[in-house]
């Protein structure tokens, strides 16, 4: 039996790591402007938009004021190199508990959606092989706006056609906690969210999940 109708996972950084394609394209992307980039700077443009990311970045830019449209430009030319970072992706590259952990939730007759403000996210669910787990996707293509905005979780729970408080989000960012619980949803939180002091579950281990969910 099982204590939700629906489980909304974030992608990245809970089912797959992609940040350091992220880091390489951004840095590119940086030094292209002369701007200074690095690990801290990478992980504040995590679970943020493309241009929200951009304007991070463009903090310590010191050129010439740039038009949206050149914006625009460096946003797009950020997300090929990126893409063809995702390109070398397989199945291999998923986290390893979690295969089984979503067969488990299917046999339990839990519906499954992925929650993510990138809008490659159906392409990396594709490239690793996990499409055919899930009922729905709410990526960066359907939503205006970031978390920590619920709007990428509620478009998820009206996807599924349930409601806020019969599901539960899994978040690994502390945006994504707060989106969660802005949103009405039960939240699980693992790697930086668990510094969320209203997140409902902790855990470390993939599977840990089961016994949140799973009577």
């Amino acid at each position: 039996m099982a204590k939700f109708k629906a489980v909304i996972f974030d992608l990245d950084g809970v089912l797959v790591h992609t940040d350091r394609f992220h880091y390489f394209a951004w840095k590119a992307t940086a030094d292209e402007l002369g701007a200074y980039f690095d690990e801290t700077i990478n992980m504040r443009l995590r679970g943020v938009s493309r241009m929200e990311s951009l304007e991070i970045i463009l903090e310590r830019y010191a050129g010439p004021t740039l038009s949206n449209a050149e914006k625009l430009a460096l946003a797009e030319k950020k997300n090929s190199l990126f893409r063809s970072y995702l390109e070398t992706m397989t199945p291999k590259d998923v986290e390893p508990k979690v295969p089984d952990v979503l067969k488990k939730l299917k046999a339990a007759k839990l519906l499954l959606a992925v929650g993510s403000s990138s809008k490659n996210a159906r392409f990396i669910i594709e490239k690793i092989g996990l499409l055919s787990y899930f009922d729905a996707v709410s990526d960066g293509n359907n939503i205006k706006n970031s978390k920590p905005d619920p709007e990428v979780f509620l478009k998820a729970a009206e996807f599924l056609e349930v409601s806020p408080k019969n599901s539960l989000v899994v978040e690994d960012a502390v945006s994504g906690i707060e989106a969660a619980i802005r949103g009405g949803f039960f939240a699980a939180a693992t790697g930086d969210a668990k510094n969320h002091r209203r997140a409902h579950f902790l855990f470390d281990d993939f599977d840990e999940l089961l016994s949140y969910i799973i009577c």
